[in-house]
């Protein structure tokens, strides 16, 4: 059976985890933030297959993610490096190490995000660029946007109906 393509969808979700939905691909662009940039390297962290890994970061250039570069000519070979639309990705990773540690890490965090001068452990939350107030379901909701069809309008809609929880 083949997988629906949700890259055509109107939702923003289903068009990014088109991008980034497989977990081999969110755990390739991890390890690009790593610092890892070479096929070997990768596959050596991931102990993925051959043949996956060439799918995912081929899918991961493709979708502009990753920008393939030649850093050796007799033999060829290619490093992939981050975009600027790859290193955007960054908070979902680590809004997923928070939310993995507090959830799925019964022997404790194996990883942490640290500020860099103190090395106090940090607790990332997502906050509004411009009111700078944290985001969360009692003060914010999704809304409707100008490009929205009449089917996205009325989902949105319903939560109007709905009490947020937190």
């Amino acid at each position: 059976m083949q997988r629906k393509n949700l890259g055509n969808m109107q939702c923003p979700i289903a068009r990014s985890l088109e991008r980034v939905g497989e977990w081999w691909s969110i755990l390739i662009l991890r390890d690009a933030f790593y610092g890892l940039t070479r096929f070997d390297e990768f596959q050596k962290s991931l102990g993925i297959a051959p043949s996956m890994l060439t799918r995912r970061l081929n899918s991961l250039v493709e979708s502009g993610l990753l920008e393939r570069r030649r850093y050796s000519e007799k033999p060829p070979r290619d490093e992939y490096v981050l975009t600027e639309i790859g290193r955007d990705f960054r908070p979902v990773v680590w809004s997923l190490v928070a939310w993995g540690n507090r959830h799925f890490a019964p022997e404790g965090a194996s990883v942490q995000l640290v500020d860099r001068e103190t090395g106090a452990v940090a607790d990332p939350i997502l906050v509004d660029r411009t009111s700078g107030r944290p985001i969360t379901p009692q003060e914010f909701k999704p809304g409707a946007g100008p490009a929205a069809d009449e089917r996205t309008r009325r989902r949105l809609a319903r939560i109007d109906t709905l009490e947020a929880t937190p």
